[in-house]
């Protein structure tokens, strides 16, 4: 009986409040009912694959959201609250960047240059503060991510400047952007595996815990 309280509190009910509320919203908004639960491909008549890679790019953020938060809520009571606070945060980033993905939303409904400095400020500052921390888990792989997302904005900033040609342009932003993001997805796999590999494989190098900072004289 708890079990099912807790999945009607956690699960049912706002799944099915929000399958509600969604399609009283939108048909308000003048959509059709079939069109807003049948896929695009369908309602267009286009082949499934529109728009593959893209697709595959945001299946990258969700999975990366998913891993990290799903890692985070489980943490054990006497985990390493460093490493949770930091799946946290690349779990939410990495679900603000796949509603922005899949809606479009940099590109239709708020201005690129509002949103691309905010991701790169966050970015920043979570290296900044949480730089010991994720250097002990997979430094490489955070900046590589980083950096080949920043490439992506970069090459899209100059292409009418350069001059190459838009399909050339297209394939060079957005393999920076698909890349970008499966080097951010292995990164959140491996902040949230590295406890569990160390439980598993006991011959796994152990990760120090991080210091706690010197006490000041006086204190």
């Amino acid at each position: 009986m708890d079990k099912m309280h807790r999945y009607l509190r956690v699960c049912g009910i706002p799944v099915l409040l929000f399958y509600v509320i969604s399609l009283t919203v939108l048909t308000q908004s003048g959509f059709t009912v079939i069109e807003i639960l049948r896929d695009t491909p369908q309602t267009t008549g286009q082949s499934s694959f529109l728009g593959f890679l893209s697709n595959i790019g945001v299946w990258f953020w969700v999975s990366a959201a998913a891993i990290s938060l799903a890692r985070a809520f489980s943490f054990e009571p006497d985990g390493d609250d460093a490493i949770r606070r930091l799946l946290i945060l690349v779990g939410g980033f990495s679900l603000v960047l796949a509603a922005d993905d899949f809606f479009l939303i940099h590109d239709r409904y708020i201005a690129e240059g509002i949103v691309v400095p905010i991701y790169a400020i966050f970015l920043w500052r979570l290296l900044s503060k949480h730089r010991q921390t994720i250097f002990r888990i997979d430094g490489f792989a955070f900046i590589a991510a980083g950096s080949m997302l920043a490439m992506s904005v970069a090459v899209d900033a100059v292409q009418e400047v350069i001059g190459i040609p838009y399909s050339v342009n297209q394939m060079v932003e957005e393999g920076f952007k698909f890349l970008g993001a499966a080097t951010w997805l292995y990164f959140c796999f491996e902040a949230a595996a590295v406890r569990v590999r160390q439980a598993v494989m006991p011959t796994e190098t152990p990760l120090d815990p991080i210091p706690a900072p010197l006490a000041q004289p006086g204190e």
